[in-house]
C-alpha cells in the first residue's frame, strides 16, 4: 500500500486500475487469462467451497479492520476445506464495491487475506470485481483430498465419540468486548486481547488433518481400530450446537453432550456466569474449530495428540434428539435445536 492510494477512491482509478493493484497479490504465472489452471495430485478428489460475506452482516468497521475482514474471509474458507479433510490449492475472490470506497481499504483487505493464506501456502488465483451498493466479498476455495479421507457430515455412527479441537465461545466474547468494552472490566488486559484476537484472527484447523490421518495409519497405537474408518465432522463457524445438530441430521442419529466437558476460555470464570459461558460456547459461533465424530479410541488418541483445549464432549446415540446434560446438577437435560443459534433468515 502506498500513500497515493490512501486518498484515492475506487471510482478514481476504474476497474482496470483496481485490477492492476489486486493482481499484485496473486501469483503472476497463474493469473492473466480467463481462468486459473491448478494442478492436482493424482488420485485426489477436488474439493470446492464458496462463502459470501456482506458488510454489516459478517464484518463491520466498528469491530473489524480491513486487514481483519480479509483474514476472517480467508480463514472461513480454509476452515471449510479443513472440515472436509482437504488441503488447500488456491482461492478466487469476487468483490462487489461501492465506487466511493477507498483504494486503500481494498488493498488492506487483500493484505489481510494474504497474511492468512501465506500460513497455508495458498495463493489467490483469480476472481472478479463489480460495482455494488454494498461491499460484498465472495470467496471460492479449492482443495484436494484422497477419496478415503474426505470427512462428511453423514458418516456419524451410534457409539462414536464427539471430539472438538479447541475452546468455544472465545470469538463471541471477543465480539462482545469490541462492541461493549465496559463489560470486560473484570478481565486482565491479556485475556481481553486474547478474546478479541480469537474473533478478529481465527485460525483454520488445517493442522489437525495430518494428526488425524496419522492415527488411522498407525493402527498399532490403537489395537481395536478397524482398518477403514469413517469420520464425520464439520467446522463450528456457525456454533458448536449447530455443528452437532447438522451432523446428527445428516447421519440420522442423535447425541448427548456433557456441558462440563465443553472447554471455554479460562477468563470466563471472572466474567460470565456458568449459564452464559455455556451459551457462548454452544451458540456464539465463529470459533472455526473442528467437530469430529469417530470411534472412542481414535478420539482419545486425537485429543491426546492435539493437547491443550481439545476435548471429547459427548457421544452419538440412536434416535434423533440432541441433548445437553449437566453433570452433578439438578438442571434437566436440554434439547438443542437450530432456532437457538444464528440463522440468516
Amino acid at each position: 500500500m502506498n500513500n497515493e492510494s490512501s486518498s484515492l477512491q475506487v471510482k478514481d482509478i476504474g476497474e482496470q486500475g483496481l485490477l492492476a493493484i489486486l493482481q499484485r497479490f496473486c501469483p503472476q504465472e497463474i493469473i492473466g487469462d480467463d481462468a486459473a489452471v491448478l494442478v492436482t495430485t493424482p488420485e485426489q478428489s477436488l474439493v470446492v467451497t464458496t462463502d459470501v460475506l456482506v458488510d454489516n452482516v459478517h464484518f463491520s468497521h466498528v469491530t473489524t479492520s480491513p486487514e481483519d475482514a480479509g483474514w476472517r474471509a480467508a480463514a472461513a474458507n480454509l476452515s471449510d476445506l479443513a472440515a472436509m479433510g482437504a488441503t488447500p490449492l488456491g482461492i478466487t475472490v469476487g468483490l462487489g464495491l461501492p465506487g466511493d470506497i477507498s483504494v486503500s481499504w481494498v488493498e488492506r483487505l487483500y493484505q489481510g487475506m494474504t497474511e492468512c493464506l501465506q500460513k497455508y501456502n495458498t495463493p489467490i488465483v483469480g476472481g472478479d470485481i463489480v460495482r455494488s451498493p454494498v461491499t460484498t466479498l465472495s470467496i471460492t476455495a479449492f482443495g484436494q483430498a484422497h477419496p478415503s479421507q474426505i470427512i462428511r457430515r453423514s458418516a456419524a455412527q451410534v457409539g462414536d465419540a464427539i471430539a472438538i479441537t479447541g475452546i468455544h465461545g472465545a470469538s463471541r466474547a471477543g465480539l462482545e468486548l469490541l462492541l461493549h468494552p465496559e463489560r470486560g472490566q473484570n478481565l486482565k488486559d491479556a485475556d481481553k486481547a486474547a478474546l478479541i484476537t480469537a474473533h478478529q484472527r481465527p485460525q483454520p484447523r488445517l493442522d489437525i488433518l495430518s494428526i488425524l490421518w496419522n492415527i488411522f495409519n498407525s493402527q498399532s497405537q490403537i489395537p481395536n481400530l478397524k482398518s477403514k474408518i469413517a469420520v464425520a465432522g464439520m467446522d463450528s463457524s456457525d456454533g458448536l450446537a449447530d455443528a452437532v445438530l447438522q451432523i446428527c441430521r445428516a447421519s440420522n442419529v442423535g447425541a448427548i453432550l456433557e456441558a462440563k466437558q465443553i472447554p471455554v476460555p479460562p477468563a470466563f470464570t471472572h466474567w460470565l456466569t456458568p449459564e452464559q459461558a455455556i451459551n457462548y460456547a454452544l451458540y456464539g459461533g465463529e470459533d472455526f474449530e473442528l467437530v469430529l465424530c469417530l470411534p472412542a479410541d481414535a478420539a482419545s488418541a486425537l485429543v491426546a495428540q492435539i493437547g491443550q483445549d481439545a476435548a471429547i464432549i459427548g457421544k452419538i446415540t440412536s434416535g434423533t434428539k440432541v441433548l445437553l446434560h449437566h453433570e452433578d446438577t439438578e438442571i434437566p437435560d436440554q434439547t438443542l435445536n437450530f432456532s437457538q443459534g444464528f440463522q440468516h433468515f
